[in-house]
């Protein structure tokens, strides 16, 4: 940065404006003007070997904890110069930004007081007094807060779940017909809701 200002300085002073002035118009002192450049490889080299040698063991690591080393293992370096060096480097990793997931709208659930319209599944777990754990499968009809079936067991993989619906499905429907005596009209469109499900 410095070094492109001071080039800016010396264009502005061969077109023919002062050195004064071209300092001013840059945003430089004129003493960083006079001053010879020097190649900072060279002149901060030790710094340079300090912490490629600490990179060497974990790449990963950020500036601080480089420098709490380098400042562990006896090195005289201040934090600035280190930290100087350690950007001019490229060094300097981008500082982790926690994601902000979009804010859904909240929407109240809709709730249709008809039975068997809509199932709540939930999966629980436990253990045993001995120590071995198990886990449950509840099914929940939403507008009756009927509980339809309970499968326990150690595992409860996908097709274990597919299965236990299929049957509760099964039965349902089955309930539907055993009662489409009774009350025809409400049974037959129970089963049409259950058969396009």
């Amino acid at each position: 940065m410095t070094a492109q200002k001071r080039s800016c300085a010396s264009t502005l002073v061969q077109a023919g404006i002062s050195i004064l002035k071209a300092c001013k118009f840059v945003g430089i002192g004129r003493a960083t003007y006079y001053r010879p450049e020097r190649d900072w490889r060279k002149a901060d080299a030790a710094v340079i070997d300090a912490i490629n040698a600490e990179l060497k063991k974990s790449p990963r690591a950020g500036f601080w904890k480089c420098y709490g080393r380098l400042r562990f293992k006896g090195y005289p370096f201040n934090h600035k110069r280190v930290y100087r060096v350690y950007c001019q480097m490229g060094l300097n990793l981008k500082r982790r930004v926690k994601r902000v997931l979009p804010k859904r709208v909240a929407q109240p659930l809709d709730v249709v007081a008809q039975a068997n319209h809509q199932w709540a599944l939930d999966f629980m777990h436990d253990s045993l007094y001995c120590g071995k754990r198990f886990r449950t499968l509840n099914i929940v009809d939403e507008s009756t807060r009927e509980c339809l079936a309970i499968e326990v067991d150690t595992s409860l993989p996908a097709e274990r779940v597919v299965r236990t619906l299929e049957q509760l499905k099964a039965e349902i429907l089955c309930m539907i017909l055993y009662t489409a005596e009774n009350d025809s009209e409400r049974s037959i469109l129970l089963m049409k809701a259950l058969v396009s499900a």
